[in-house]
């Protein structure tokens, strides 16, 4: 769920200070117009001109429903190549995740793996976004790479982009220091909780911000699967630690509490918590700086499909 301010605005079109990178993964959330025309497109591309483009991801609702991807080079298009799957519906919401890697790009269509369309072009010149057609678009996030890297420091930044209607709007640099933008004074009732929609995936993250208490003792996010806790993340003030844990038919596992340092988490100040859902566990950072990775204990990941969040913070920003 996008807490993002939607963006009517389409066409859309941003520039990408310095250009795709490998290991850049860029989520377009949006939903598909119910009534007006028949495609969409999302373009990676060189200015604002269309003349380059490396990488036209074009789905249509036509003959059925088929996506097209494709080159273009000084005005003329390539060869297509046609998915002849149609993973979007009209008058739905969904989540598009491109994934850049140096041999082609990888395409996840609301957490399951769609295609990937090998680069023709080096995508290094790609320094625009374009988004257009019969959709309405709520929000375009870049993950930059290597956030997750434990002996980088220090550890990349998470950079979220609300959309605003505003022409000529310019993205940050992602090598810049970390920031997030999200909606003006968004407020939300704690406790919180939403659902994730279609569960978690390997590359799936999950965001939380807020505003801990001046006088807090405990908050907790949970990660649910039905009635039990896959992931319970619960920093104590009173104890000075985080405690991670998984609760299956109501009986709580073993504690984990060991920390890499200090406690990241302080009374009065600011958080930002990213979770990111790997194969084989979650890591987790705290305002840009690994903290922990926690095996999962329940495997059936899109069977987790509920975030929780509660205690004593004052809820900014949520993407689940």
């Amino acid at each position: 769920v996008s807490t993002f301010s939607s963006l009517q605005s389409v066409p859309f079109q941003g520039t990408i200070l310095g250009g795709l990178q490998d290991g850049l993964q860029i989520i377009i959330k949006g939903a598909v117009l119910s009534s007006s025309g028949s495609r969409f497109s999302v373009n990676f591309q060189t200015g604002s001109d269309e003349k380059d483009i490396a990488f036209h991801f074009n789905p249509r609702f036509e003959e059925g429903g088929y996506v097209v991807c494709n080159t273009k080079q000084k005005g003329s298009w390539g060869p297509e190549e046609r998915k002849m799957q149609m993973p979007f519906q009209k008058g739905q919401p969904f989540e598009i995740c491109v994934l850049v890697q140096s041999p082609d790009f990888k395409v996840a269509v609301n957490g399951s793996h769609f295609l990937q369309y090998s680069h023709r072009v080096p995508f290094h010149r790609a320094d625009t976004i374009s988004v257009q057609g019969a959709l309405r678009l709520y929000s375009i996030e870049f993950q930059p790479p290597d956030i997750w890297s434990v002996n980088s420091a220090p550890i990349g930044q998470t950079i979220i982009h609300t959309m605003h209607s505003t022409p000529g709007w310019v993205f940050p640099n992602p090598t810049i220091p970390p920031m997030v933008y999200s909606s003006p004074s968004p407020t939300y009732l704690v406790p919180y909780f939403t659902a994730i929609p279609g569960g978690l995936y390997p590359s799936k993250s999950i965001i939380v911000s807020g505003t801990i208490l001046p006088n807090a003792q405990r908050f907790h996010i949970n990660l649910r699967s039905g009635s039990d806790i896959a992931f319970h993340l619960n920093p104590r003030f009173n104890e000075n630690t985080v405690v991670r844990n998984t609760q299956i038919n109501s009986s709580w596992g073993s504690e984990e509490r060991w920390l890499p340092g200090k406690m990241p988490f302080n009374r009065g100040q600011n958080f930002l918590v990213q979770i990111l859902c790997e194969s084989f566990c979650f890591r987790v950072a705290v305002n840009n700086q690994h903290l922990c990775e926690y095996n999962h204990r329940l495997k059936n990941l899109p069977a987790i499909n509920n975030l929780e969040v509660a205690g004593d913070i004052q809820l900014t920003h949520v993407q689940a």
